[in-house]
């Protein structure tokens, strides 16, 4: 019995010994907080990657707990999957901001043809005798758009991309509205007639 002893009680001082001479992966959890780092001060990632930068961060903050509880092969771990994570952010921020600025410049480019065609039909509108329509509400409106349009193409060279698409998408709706407007007042003179 005593023989069975001995080697249990030696495996288990060389096991504290072990876990006792066991340091922490500073090395791995510094390039991990670099790399979290990086992707926080990237401005695509923060603006196009939000959760996949959350997770980094909540990785990383788990990571510091296993290391905080000496679970350090926990913490190795975490810590490579934080920097796989917030690199993931960093290339899903740049894929991101080149989708919108694709988005962005493409309504921009179809708005050009619309504005044109909207001031020639309030123009031909103003020259129908008898017609109901208040020129300037919807000349004011046509000026907004084309204000808020010149805007968009500023934020759109700025890269500023969510603003230019939310200004576009502004403009798409003043012209519809201009255009309901003169087509209702078209379709009510010819009533009248």
């Amino acid at each position: 019995m005593k023989k069975c002893i001995i080697p249990l009680l030696v495996l288990s001082v060389l096991g504290l010994f072990m876990a006792a001479c066991a340091k922490p992966p500073t090395e791995e959890m510094n390039k991990a907080q670099d790399a979290v780092i990086r992707a926080e001060n990237d401005a695509d990632a923060v603006n196009y990657a939000g959760n996949t930068l959350t997770r980094a961060r909540d990785t990383l903050a788990k990571m510091q707990s296993e290391a905080d509880a000496k679970r350090y092969d926990a913490a190795r771990n975490l810590a490579a999957e934080a920097v796989s994570t917030a690199e993931k952010a960093i290339e899903e921020g740049k894929t991101g901001a080149a989708r919108a600025k694709d988005e962005a410049a493409n309504l921009l480019n179809s708005l050009s043809g619309p504005l044109a065609d909207t001031s020639n039909a309030l123009s031909a509108a103003r020259q129908i005798k008898g017609i109901t329509l208040d020129f300037d509400a919807l000349s004011k409106d046509l000026d907004s758009a084309n204000t808020t349009y010149n805007e968009a193409r500023q934020n759109l060279l700025a890269n500023n991309f969510r603003e230019a698409t939310a200004k576009g998408q502004s403009v798409r709706s003043l012209l519809a509205g201009i255009n309901t407007g003169i087509n209702e007042a078209i379709q009510a003179k010819s009533r009248k007639q």
